[in-house]
């Protein structure tokens, strides 16, 4: 602005001035890269506590449902701009999360296209550590929604690994003691697999390692979003 008002005081034209303006405003935009992730899961997998370890917060509403009933019963979208968050092409970057948070059963591929689009960078599969005893369809539900090329957008997130601790389970061994669907699954997956402890605080201590995974997942897709396939029904 500094720049701007000398050059006006010397008699530049209103045009050159507000062709200055337009270059830093786009010069600014070009430093932000916005992403879209997508939460996918069953009932009470902890959904909402991923989105808050990704927004760094506690604004999606987590707890424990009544008679195994999800406490998100509808789509919750939540935005967090964090402010030189990397850096691209050698300049300093800001990394704008767009988080949307599903109920366990999709009213249907509309409704998430409605929501996102121009489509979804990076999904999150969501799946309890701890209870394990029916295949959640999370890859059938996914490929209704993109394709078969949602295995290269998406990433697993193992949630409740702190009871893997009580039970004197390591996440390195875990997944080849694993029933053979969740196997099969963090083998698609290009993201790869995470654990993420519940008995900490997920904003501060788990939020970056997320973060991080999520931007490193997109970059290797340059940043391609997944379009939704409006035109099949969803498996749930």
């Amino acid at each position: 602005m500094d720049l701007i008002c000398k050059h006006s005081h010397h008699g530049n034209s209103l045009g050159n001035i507000l062709r200055s303006w337009s270059l830093q405003h786009n010069n600014n935009e070009q430093n932000v890269l916005a992403l879209n992730v997508l939460l996918l899961g069953d009932r009470q997998s902890g959904r909402s506590s991923v989105g808050n370890a990704l927004i760094g917060g506690h604004e999606f509403q987590t707890g424990t449902g009544i008679a195994s009933v999800s406490v998100t019963t509808e789509y919750q979208v939540l935005s967090r701009n964090f402010q030189r968050d990397f850096r691209r092409q050698g300049v300093e970057s800001d990394l704008m999360l767009r988080v949307i948070d599903t109920p366990p059963l999709l009213s249907g591929p509309a409704s998430v296209d409605a929501l996102c689009p121009k489509g979804v960078h990076v999904l999150v599969l969501v799946v309890r550590a701890d209870l394990l005893h029916e295949n959640t369809h999370l890859e059938q539900c996914a490929e209704s929604l993109f394709g078969p090329d949602w295995r290269h957008h998406a990433l697993l997130v193992l949630t409740y690994a702190d009871h893997l601790k009580k039970a004197g389970l390591q996440p390195s061994g875990y997944l080849t003691e694993a029933t053979d669907w969740l196997r099969a699954l963090a083998s698609e997956v290009v993201g790869g697999v995470l654990f993420l402890d519940n008995s900490c605080d997920w904003p501060v201590i788990s939020g970056r390692p997320l973060r991080d995974r999520v931007l490193r997942l997109s970059a290797r897709n340059h940043h391609r979003a997944l379009k939704v396939r409006t035109e099949v029904s969803l498996c749930l």
